[in-house]
Parts: C-alpha cells; structure tokens; sequence
C-alpha cells in the first residue's frame, strides 16, 4: 500500500493535500504528510518501520507510548521553570484506536506529530549548536532516567554492545564474497587492520558492567546530531526525535555517540578524510551542555569511562558500516557500491583523531 492510502488510516482532521519523502535516515522511510480543513493545516511524519531491522516493531511502539507519556507529563510540569519550551513527538494514533497501522502487505506503519518551527543539520553548525545538542541529549536522558528498565523492551537485542559487532564482522569474514572485497581493496583491508588492533578495547564498556561499575538505565539509542531539533526563532535545542531505539542500554553509548556525531565537522559522508578530525571546542560545549542535566543521575564510576564511551562509538559505528559492506550491504540505506566501506572509514578516522587527543578530552572531563 502506498504512502498516500496509509495516511488516511490516521485519525487526522481534513483533506489529504500532500505526502512527500522527508528526511535522510539510514533505516526507515520516512514521509511528511499534510491535510487541511477550510481552516487549519496540519502536518505529521509518516513512516514504514522496516521490518528487517525491527523484526517486532510492536515493541517500538510499546517504549515510544511510555517513554513519550512520562516525558509531556513531566514537560508540562516543568514548563514555568524552564528556560525554553522543551517538545517530544506524539503518537498519532489510527482511526480505530491503535498505536500503528499494518497494511494489506503486512507493511508497519506509524505516524507522529510534526515538531513545528524547529530544524536539524546533518552537521554540527556552531560551538553554540554542539551546547544546544549537548543540553536537549541531557535533559532527555535526565527526563527518561528514572523508568525502570523491566518496563521497556528490547527492540534491538545487542545494540551498542560492541563485541556483538564485532562477532558479525567476523562471521561476514568467513565468506568469499568478504575475502574478495578484502583481496580487491587495499581500503578494506586497512578498515580490517584498525579494527584488530583495538580488538581487545571493543569490551570495555561490557566489562565495566559486567563487573557492576556501570549499570542499565533507559536510552534514546541514537542521539546524532541530524536528530536534535533547535528551535528556529530562539536558537535553543527543543526536542530530540527518532525514539525507535529506544531500550535499556548503557547512558555511556548515548552520549559517545552524541559527542562522535557532533565533534566531527566533515561529518559522516566526508569525502576527505584529512578533513576528519575530533573537534575539541565542540567537544567541550556539548560536554558542558550534556551535564547541565545529566549531573542528576551521572555517577562518579559513569565519569570513570566517559573517555572510553567517546573512544568507542566512532570504533563501534566504524565496524558496523565495515560489516555490513562485508556482508553485502543488507542493513544500512546506501548510495553506490562502496558507501559502507567509505562511512567505516570516515569513523575510523575520527577514532584515531579521538585516541590522539586523549589528554585533552580527559582533562574536559576532570
């Protein structure tokens, strides 16, 4: 079923006027959708959850209901003592009463509100923007931080747990069409070379929880900076969006990613990578932006392995994109033959430009 026949499914006041591609994310696809009345226009996101990658998309929606509850509850009561007006996504909900909407293909469907006046950049714009980034990815983890784990599902089963990728690296690597592309490409295998050398570094953070030093807590998943919406009369981030992520998970892969997102100027797609480079000014605003909030529930053993977190993720995403593009490019949306190889190579870049800066990073963090 297309896009325009779903959109009707919605319980949505008016005349179906538009419904056009929106946004540049890897995964789902994604729509703005526009109905008027004689009166009023109202627009809202559309999307088709891809079952490949959310094999029980159900579970999306079930952490979306509870986190997005407990956050307007608790943005209402805040509202006269914030600095700005803080938004989060609502769920729209089908005509007959339902979170989401399968179509006759068994296609997954759901639609949220559109966060009006607001924008997002694929790219860091500012020191002022990283703060901004930094500020909204605290305020939300500060807002979702005290739901207890047993209540949301796991939509992704070992998402952001680096070993896991790694193992897929190496059952890709047991193909012949993965020692091909190692045979023909001199870029793949220096991909290969960064990532064994750092083998051992790839469990930290499971370690650290393992040996109960770092702990479990509610998680957005992937808080990039093409995520983050800032307000376009105040300037100030407003809301955090794309919460199909959301699960238990380690706060440490939040904030490493938001940081390996915004401190990378030539961002993901850089075609350049001498013009790759860990971004220390930015690094210290979204630092100092993040703990405006996140100082309510960080711990002192959580501060112990912020540096590991910000060394990670570039290493974690690097090996993710280098496993897919060994195993035929079957998980993220690409563009030409060799995008995946390409994107590990611009985070692996950034992870080396990371490990170089170390003594710098640390002493942000005190």
């Amino acid at each position: 079923m297309n896009a325009s026949l779903v959109a009707k499914q919605f319980a949505v006041e008016g005349f179906l006027v538009s419904v056009d591609p929106f946004g540049s994310g890897n995964i789902n696809d994604t729509f703005r959708a526009t109905f008027r009345t004689t009166f009023s226009e109202m627009r809202f996101i559309l999307q088709r959850i891809r079952r490949s990658v959310f094999p029980e998309p159900q579970k999306i929606m079930r952490n979306m209901r509870i986190v997005t509850d407990v956050c307007h509850r608790k943005l209402q009561e805040m509202d006269e003592e914030a600095d700005r007006i803080w938004q989060l996504p609502k769920i729209i909900q089908t005509k007959d009463g339902q979170d989401f909407y399968i179509d006759a293909d068994g296609e997954f469907w759901r639609a949220i509100s559109n966060i009006a006046s607001a924008v997002s950049y694929e790219q860091v714009q500012s020191v002022d923007h990283a703060f901004e980034a930094g500020t909204v990815l605290g305020c939300f983890q500060n807002l979702i931080s005290d739901i207890p784990c047993e209540n949301l599902e796991y939509v992704i089963p070992g998402f952001h747990v680096t070993p896991d990728y790694l193992k897929q690296m190496d059952e890709a690597l047991k193909t012949s069409e993965a020692q091909s592309l190692l045979e023909h490409s001199r870029e793949a295998r220096a991909c290969l070379r960064l990532i064994e050398e750092r083998r051992d570094f790839c469990s930290v953070l499971e370690d650290a929880k393992a040996a109960g030093k770092l702990t479990l807590r509610a998680t957005h998943g992937d808080p990039k900076i093409a995520n983050i919406l800032i307000d376009e009369t105040t300037g100030k981030g407003t809301c955090i969006v794309d919460l199909d992520t959301i699960q238990p998970g380690l706060v440490h892969a939040d904030i490493g990613d938001a940081v390996r997102s915004c401190c990378n100027p030539a961002g993901e797609d850089a075609t350049d990578l001498h013009s790759v480079f860990f971004d220390m000014e930015m690094f210290a605003a979204i630092y100092k932006g993040y703990m405006r909030h996140a100082k309510k529930f960080f711990t002192e053993e959580d501060h112990k392995y912020l540096y590991d977190a910000v060394r990670i993720l570039p290493l974690e995403l690097g090996l993710r994109f280098f496993a897919d593009y060994l195993a035929g490019n079957v998980y993220f949306k690409t563009r030409y033959k060799d995008h995946n190889l390409k994107r590990a190579l611009v985070q692996l870049r950034l992870m080396e430009s990371i490990e170089s800066r170390e003594q710098q990073i640390r002493r942000v963090i005190g």
